[in-house]
């Protein structure tokens, strides 16, 4: 495959925005060359600028769980366009998908809609700080929960791509209000608490790691985190956005029958589009203003397009259930190819896999935190990825992120997949 498009158009891009990239996960400085220049997408593929196409396994980072360009989301967006963009103002949509997202969801009562999932962790840890009237809070190496300051001590996913886990711009102030934990390790956290009595606010959890690959919880970890905050009065916090109407219509809460007292959302709740959101209990959500003393407001927040691509992706998540068992059924599937593809070339590897989320690690211990997560071989990682790009899939250009899987893909696109792992692990 040829590339010259877009590598013309990086080049463009390199002169008026910094690094080519808007977000810096989409930048290959990770696996060398220039990033691809999509043009147009539609169920499992993507159409770059200079006519290839390919097989998608990152689906927006995780949004386009029923495929690019579902055709209720386009038309309910193009239908809401016509009427207006933006009105600063309140409309009824906002409460239809607010009143549909807590019917899915177990233990919500009330939800605030943002413009994406760093807002909502952002906003759910001022809540959760506000509500407390404590200031630490424990968040894990290796979890990423979007780029506010608090947040940046040891992130995972683009931060640790760089090299740079620590952000320059983050203050010591700020860092040393934020703890950090091993995760899947209760214990870790068990000691923490101990040295921080009654100051600890929220411990915020991506419930299952998808920025250090896909990470499931151990059995017993997120009982034993409910338990550990319920005895100590700290709030736990799901940071659902990538998790959240993707591995159950009520996300891990539903799948593991653990209850968080905060959910953040975004992903899948925009149907695409930029959105975020926190809930919780009314009687939490209720300290925010103008009811409570908790500032947070939004420009944009309930934006009617989004609004209505996120209520139609809803509407179609809890009206067909089946789904999360097929695209379940869809990534073990994939998980059983790509390992007896990796296993006939012996090729050391680990795969992790929950749901419709799926990673590869290559290195032959489980991966189960951070660190372990960080003993992968990156080399091996580039050639794989570079080696699955020519033969037409699409994957994370990172070793530090999840795989998402589509309702859209099919079993021959899968198959497909298979083969080019074949392929390409007779290189590595």
């Amino acid at each position: 495959m040829k590339y010259t498009r877009s590598s013309a158009l990086f080049a463009a891009a390199q002169e008026v925005i910094p690094g080519g990239v808007n977000s810096p996960v989409r930048a290959f400085k990770a696996v060398g060359g220039d990033p691809i220049f999509v043009k147009e997408a539609k169920g499992a593929y993507l159409y770059d600028e200079d006519g290839n196409t390919l097989i998608d396994y990152i689906n927006s980072w995780g949004p386009m769980i029923l495929g690019h360009a579902y055709p209720p989301v386009v038309n309910a967006v193009v239908e809401k366009a016509q009427k207006g963009t933006s009105f600063g103002m309140p409309t009824a949509i906002e409460t239809e998908i607010a009143a549909l997202a807590t019917k899915m969801v177990p233990n919500i009562d009330k939800i605030r809609f943002v413009n994406s999932g760093t807002e909502a962790c952002m906003s759910a840890v001022r809540l959760a700080r506000g509500y407390t009237q404590k200031d630490k809070i424990i968040k894990f190496a290796g979890c990423y929960h979007g780029h506010s300051d608090s947040f940046l001590i040891q992130a995972g996913s683009g931060a640790v791509t760089f090299g740079s886990p620590n952000s320059p711009g983050v203050t010591q102030g700020t860092a040393q209000d934020t703890l950090l934990a091993r995760y899947n390790d209760l214990a870790h956290v068990q000691e923490i608490i101990a040295s921080n009595t009654d100051q600890i606010a929220c411990i915020i959890i991506e419930p299952v790691a998808g920025n250090m690959g896909c990470i499931p919880p151990a059995p017993g970890f997120l009982e034993g985190l409910r338990t550990l905050c319920d005895t100590h009065g700290i709030l736990l916090i799901f940071d659902e956005v990538m998790t959240g109407f993707r591995l159950a219509a009520g996300g891990v809460q539903q799948l593991v029958g653990v209850n968080a007292d905060i959910v953040t959302f975004g992903k899948v709740i925009g149907g695409g589009l930029p959105v975020g959101a926190f809930a919780a209990r009314a009687e939490i959500m209720n300290h925010l203003a103008p009811l409570g003393p908790v500032y947070q407001a939004g420009t944009l927040s309930g934006n009617p397009l989004a609004m209505a691509a996120g209520l139609a992706m809803l509407q179609a998540l809890d009206g067909e259930p089946a789904i999360f068992q097929r695209l379940a059924d869809k990534t073990a599937y994939l998980h059983e190819g790509i390992a007896a593809a990796l296993n006939a070339k012996n090729v050391v590897h680990t795969i992790n896999r929950i749901g419709s989320m799926i990673s590869v690690h290559f290195h032959q211990n489980p991966v189960v935190d951070f660190e372990t997560a960080a003993l992968g071989n990156n080399d091996t990682f580039k050639k794989f990825f570079h080696g699955m790009l020519a033969e037409g899939i699409y994957i994370a250009p990172s070793a530090f992120e999840t795989w998402f899987i589509t309702d859209a893909l099919t079993y021959e696109d899968l198959d497909t997949t298979i083969q080019a792992v074949a392929t390409v692990a007779a290189s590595l």
